[in-house]
């Protein structure tokens, strides 16, 4: 069956899905972030998640996706005050503004949230396409979004795209040389590396067309 729109209780269904993704995930993301950067990416999306799916899940559904996913970016920005907890939390606080007044998200509005988030972590962590962080990964799936928007496509099929696209730019994260962060201080010996944060936007994206798909 296939989603037409992501509701607040879906919002809270996704988030309670991306705390389980992160639980499971916590020890390849240490691993794959300690080869060039400090092994806490694991932890503090592991810590974050738990507790922005608590937050939302006890705000409820009668909250609306906006308020949802406002109350989401607050949790991860006080829980995880890391460097990625702090861009993710901007990523879920500007998504909130950019689906303000919506009762659910459709292909459209998703495209606007991730357009909101993306743009909110390139200005917060002053980072650009191709500087092999985590926005190589979500300026395509956005872009893949904004097309499927264009052409009118179901929420289902456009998630799936957009991970496909998500899936491919990770890969290509492979041949980068870091910019920012710890990583940036090894230069060429992150090439080769798929890159840290650009593979947390690819799980973000995979479970989100995931949990569509079994809706």
């Amino acid at each position: 069956m296939s989603l037409e729109k992501l509701d607040a209780g879906h919002l809270i269904g996704l988030f309670e899905s991306w705390q389980q993704l992160f639980a499971e995930q916590r020890e390849f993301l240490i691993a794959l972030d300690g080869k060039v950067g400090d092994s806490d990416l694991g932890i503090t999306m592991a810590k974050s998640f738990a507790a922005a799916a608590d937050a939302v899940a006890a705000e409820g559904a009668d909250a609306g996706p906006s308020k949802l996913l406002r109350v989401a970016g607050a949790t991860m920005a006080r829980t995880a005050p890391s460097t990625m907890g702090t861009l993710t939390a901007t990523g879920f606080l500007r998504a909130s503004k950019a689906v303000e007044g919506l009762d659910a998200l459709d292909t459209k509005a998703l495209a606007q949230f991730w357009r909101a988030y993306t743009d909110g972590i390139a200005e917060r962590g002053k980072a650009k396409v191709g500087d092999k962080t985590l926005l190589d990964v979500l300026d395509p799936l956005t872009r893949s979004l904004e097309d499927a928007a264009v052409k009118g496509e179901n929420l289902t099929a456009a998630l799936s795209s957009a991970a496909k696209a998500a899936e491919d730019a990770l890969e290509a994260t492979k041949s980068m040389v870091a910019q920012h962060g710890k990583a940036a201080a090894f230069q060429e010996k992150t090439v080769g590396l798929q890159d840290a944060g650009a593979t947390v936007g690819f799980f973000l994206i995979k479970r989100m067309a995931e949990f569509a798909e079994r809706q």
